[in-house]
Formats: structure tokens, C-alpha cells, sequence
């Protein structure tokens, strides 16, 4: 497949280091896991929202969470 046929990502600029992104979104589907099993809601939201933004800097596929309505 040529560039020119590609999707565009929905690359977004940070300033952090695409190593320390992944250890964020590491840490942040940690703390998800951790959050669900305590079902703690207001904390999974919060973990969403974070896996959501750093896997949308990074350009790959973002999850979706139906159980929280983030889709």
C-alpha cells in the first residue's frame, strides 16, 4: 500500500518521549484493571480517559469502554 492511499492517523504532537508514552499507557490500564476490580467507577472514567488520550498521541487503534459509555 503507497502512502498516498493510507488513512490519516489523528496523531496528536506531546511532549513526552514515545517511550515514556507507553509506560504511561501501561501504568494507566494498570490502574484501570485495579479500578474495575474494586469497582470503582469514578476511577476507571478517569484511567479511560487517560488510556483513551495517550493512545491517540501514540496513533494506534483507541479503546473503547461501553461499560462506561465511552466509546
Amino acid at each position: 500500500m503507497s502512502p498516498n492511499t493510507e488513512a490519516p492517523t489523528q496523531q496528536i504532537q506531546s511532549s513526552f518521549s514515545t517511550g515514556q508514552s507507553w509506560g504511561a499507557l501501561r501504568k494507566a490500564w494498570k490502574g484501570y484493571r485495579i479500578a474495575k476490580v474494586q469497582g470503582d467507577n469514578t476511577k476507571m472514567t478517569e484511567y479511560a480517559t487517560k488510556i483513551r488520550k495517550i493512545q491517540g498521541e501514540l496513533g494506534v487503534s483507541v479503546a473503547s469502554f461501553p461499560n462506561l459509555g465511552i466509546a
